[in-house]
């Protein structure tokens, strides 16, 4: 953990800076970024709600895995958990922050394409970080003219969780490979202490010229969240601890002296490799939050 700990502490060289602007959450309307653009063409203005989608739909493919309904041994392990972590992106939010981000910049599809490959586990997390990027090149402006104009979106019922296993005593984290500029806000509002976040940081330049990012945040790489599970679970002494994600690199979170259990969350995008080797699949939050009773 000290290692871990270092890593996301250790001062950037001169030459980079970070964002530190804090996120005032507004009010929006959740229509579809497709709507969105429609209505901008039409200068139509953006209505006002909050920032929780309005619904995620299930897919319909449940009859073809056996692992909706959770064993004796898989509900003990949940209600036994002194720990839960969560993925981020198309998890605890609707969206694919990175998506999200290119798309504002210009460069979307392209981008959305490495990360149906890097999710499904085809490509080495790294690779596909590093490829997403240079396709667009964010810069520090671009990043906080985003975040101003696309809060994130929360699916459906995760609040909710979030408040009972809080309620609980359970430790919530968020462990992801996107970055910390977008998982801040997202954990301000649903009241997780952002020393409970392990992702990645975008480096800029003096000018807010993109540099890359910090490539020693172990969610950086493949298997980076098995190494932060591991050394989180070490100091922390947790018996029982639960990864909730949807992609593969959540399921890398089981490797031995890591997760003891992962919930597969697909109100977003179904995996099917991941999903059938999760130890309990799930498309909607409220199944998980009614066994905590």
């Amino acid at each position: 953990m000290e290692s871990l700990l270092s890593a996301r502490i250790k001062p950037l060289p001169t030459h980079c800076r970070k964002i530190h602007s804090l996120f005032r959450p507004k009010l929006f309307l959740q229509f579809s970024r497709r709507l969105d653009k429609c209505h901008m063409e039409m200068g139509k203005c953006r209505t006002s709600f909050n920032p929780f989608a309005a619904s995620v739909q299930p897919i319909d493919k449940l009859s073809q895995f056996n692992n909706t309904s959770p064993s004796k041994e898989v509900l003990e392990l949940w209600r036994g958990a002194n720990a839960v972590c969560f993925d981020v992106d198309s998890t605890v939010c609707v969206d694919e922050g990175i998506d999200e981000l290119a798309d504002f910049c210009g460069s979307g599809e392209a981008v959305a394409e490495w990360t149906a490959r890097a999710m499904g586990g085809s490509v080495p997390f790294e690779d596909a970080l590093a490829a997403r990027l240079s396709l667009f090149n964010p810069s520090l402006s671009q990043v906080e003219e985003f975040l101003a104009k696309r809060p994130p979106r929360l699916s459906p019922g995760i609040d909710e969780l979030v408040k009972k296993l809080k309620a609980n005593n359970i430790d919530v984290y968020l462990i992801s490979g996107g970055f910390r500029q977008m998982i801040n806000p997202v954990a301000s509002i649903l009241g997780i202490p952002h020393e409970n976040i392990f992702a990645n940081q975008l480096l800029f330049g003096s000018n807010g010229e993109f540099m890359g990012f910090d490539k020693n945040e172990p969610t950086s790489r493949s298997g980076g969240k098995a190494i932060a599970v591991q050394q989180l679970r070490k100091a922390r002494g947790y018996k029982t601890l639960v990864m909730t994600g949807d992609g593969a690199t959540d399921l890398e979170a089981c490797k031995p002296g890591g997760a003891d259990l992962f919930i597969c969350y697909a109100g977003v995008q179904l995996r099917e490799n991941v999903a059938a080797k999760a130890d309990w699949l799930v498309f909607s939050f409220v199944d998980i939050i009614s066994s905590l009773d």
